[in-house]
Order: structure tokens, then sequence, then C-alpha cells
């Protein structure tokens, strides 16, 4: 029975203390806004990266038609091409796993604040008025 409250006592100690309740949701807002650019910059690196690879495939299509390639170059362009492709689906698969951390670290914060909330108001409630 002590471990069920030694482990409730070391969760509820990492919970800021309703005192610095402001400052918390400030932090908390900051936090949010940092992970929001962060998401913005990997949309558009990915649309970056998406670009790239369709420029440097329509590249080597073009140098195939205009002039003939040894085996070398045309080893080459492959390989670059393969590198973009892998990039964008590495991309692509971040994106929305990242999207849906900040979206779960958003909900966790809001919840997070509203027990802080309720938690001050009941030691409001449980001091008496002198």
């Amino acid at each position: 029975m002590e471990t069920k409250n030694d482990l409730r006592e070391g969760l509820l100690s990492r919970l800021p203390r309703p005192e610095s309740l402001a400052s918390y949701r400030q932090e908390t807002a900051s936090l949010l806004a940092k992970h929001e650019k962060a998401l913005a910059t990997e949309r558009w690196t990915a649309a970056a990266l998406s670009f790239c690879a369709m420029a440097t495939f329509f590249f080597y299509g073009w140098m195939m038609k205009a002039h003939p390639l040894d085996a070398g170059a045309q080893l080459s362009f492959s390989v670059g091409i393969l590198v973009f492709v892998l990039l964008v689906v590495v991309n692509g698969v971040r994106y929305p796993i990242y999207a849906s951390q900040v979206a779960t670290l958003k909900e966790i914060k809001q919840v997070q604040l509203q027990l802080l909330e309720v938690q001050s108001r009941l030691d409001k409630a449980a001091t008496p008025n002198t």
C-alpha cells in the first residue's frame, strides 16, 4: 500500500504548485507556440523536399532525352533521386506523427491546467477566511 502512495506522491510532486499557476500557464503557452512553429517548419521542409525530388526527377528525364549519359552519370542521378524520394517518404511519415504529438501535448496541458485551477479553488475553499 505504501508503494501506491509513494508513486502517487512522486507523480504529484512533478506538477507545479497552484501558487504559480499564472507563470505555469505562460510557460505552457510559450511551449505550445514553440511546438506550433516547429510544426510549421516541418510542413515547409516536407514541401521543399517534395519539390526537390520532383525537380531532380524531371531534370533526370530531360538529361536522358537531351544528352545520352554514360552508366556512371545515370547511376549518380538514380541515387540522387532515390535519396530525395526517401527523404520525402521519411518526412511524410514524420510530419503526421509530430502533429499528433503536438495535439496530444495540447490536450494534456489543457487538462493539467484545469486540474491545477480546481486544486487552487479547493485550497482556497479549505482555508478559513479571517
